[in-house]
């Protein structure tokens, strides 16, 4: 596996259709971005999170270049921690390790190459495979907001 910018010319139509359903939107991106995802509102949310935060996208490729995964990564410098948003596996690839490949490098691509101290993410506790696989690569609960985020009738 691979990591490398994401390239909305290239990838955008690779990922777009990766979650099919609004609850499981919602959970990813906490409805941040428009569901279905379109392209201009994905780029506009990226591009804004770029401008407040440093927020830069990335896709997890196969050796052979087939995109698998997609993240967003920032530092916040007053904390030296890393962030990472938006976590994303092909669902054709989902349940093979991936995930944790990809969360693996990002790892290690936020302690050598940005120097942080940490690196947290944000996971709704109804996302229970994300939650296992984050915690199956050594993320902790570090803080839980009850009701942090309503969709449709559930908070």
């Amino acid at each position: 596996m691979r990591l490398r910018p994401f390239i909305s010319y290239y990838d955008f139509d690779e990922i777009k259709n990766w979650i099919s359903d609004e609850r499981t939107h919602a959970m990813w991106c906490a409805s941040l971005i428009k569901y279905p995802i379109e392209k201009e509102n994905f780029e506009n949310v990226l591009l804004d999170l770029a401008v407040r935060f440093g927020d830069s996208p990335y896709v997890a490729t196969t050796d052979e270049g087939k995109v698998v995964g997609f993240f967003c990564y920032s530092v916040n410098l007053s904390t030296n921690e890393g962030m990472l948003k938006f976590v994303m596996i092909d669902p054709s690839y989902r349940g093979k390790g991936l995930g944790k490949a990809m969360l693996q490098l990002a790892i290690e691509y936020a302690f050598h190459i940005t120097k942080v101290d940490a690196v947290c993410l944000n996971v709704f506790p109804e996302n229970i495979r994300a939650k296992k696989c984050y915690e199956s690569i050594g993320f902790m609960v570090r803080k839980t907001d009850a009701d942090a985020f309503p969709f449709q009738d559930e908070l």
